[in-house]
């Protein structure tokens, strides 16, 4: 019988400290507004089977809290981290303007290409990231489950179920703190966005 695994994505709320390239090197916990903009994301009553959550503070400790919350298993699961920024990781974007004006520049025009020194290639992040939904939607036939993540993850998802570009998502996709992305995987392994996304 066909079935379908669903993944509600969320990304973690407003994080502790400045406003920075903040990847899978900078480990900022929730601020106060950022539990409750998590909090308000979920509240409508929503119940999932599993819980998946980057090793990142910033996502774990409200999946530790809401798992316990539902009485649902917790997966922690290093592959969805956020993508690396390399020397970028926890500087700002005013800073990195100022002290490595051109590298910037060539960043805004083609992120894609143009990365920072030791950053992980967006191909890279984007096929890791895919190739894990592949697999937990082979693991978890028929089941919803809630990723706790990051914008880059939610950004490879649209990438990927919409045939676009990551040049196209990392140029003109704002995801905010809290936002949330849904998609369903069919037991032949081809995924869809679902729209609207209500968790």
């Amino acid at each position: 019988m066909p079935h379908h695994t669903r993944f509600d994505i969320l990304r973690h709320g407003e994080p502790e400290g400045e406003d920075c390239f903040r990847g899978s090197g900078v480990d900022h916990p929730l601020t106060a507004s950022g539990w409750q903009q998590m909090q308000a994301a979920i509240a409508q009553g929503t119940q999932w089977d599993l819980i998946i959550s980057s090793p990142l503070s910033r996502c774990l400790e409200f999946a530790k809290k809401t798992a316990a919350k539902m009485s649902i298993e917790l997966i922690i699961d290093d592959q969805l981290k956020e993508i690396g920024f390399g020397v970028w990781e926890g500087r700002t974007k005013e800073e990195i303007q100022l002290h490595d004006t051109e590298a910037y520049k060539r960043f805004r025009l083609n992120p894609v290409e143009n990365r920072p020194d030791g950053a992980e290639p967006l191909e890279k992040f984007s096929n890791r990231i895919w190739h894990k939904l592949e697999q937990l939607a082979s693991q978890h036939p028929s089941k919803r489950i809630l990723i706790i993540a990051h914008a880059g993850v939610i950004r490879v998802v649209f990438a990927k179920t919409m045939g676009l570009t990551l040049d196209d998502v990392y140029n003109r996709l704002k995801i905010e703190y809290a936002a949330s992305i849904s998609c369903s995987f069919n037991d032949k392994g081809r995924a869809s966005l679902l729209l609207p996304s209500s968790l």
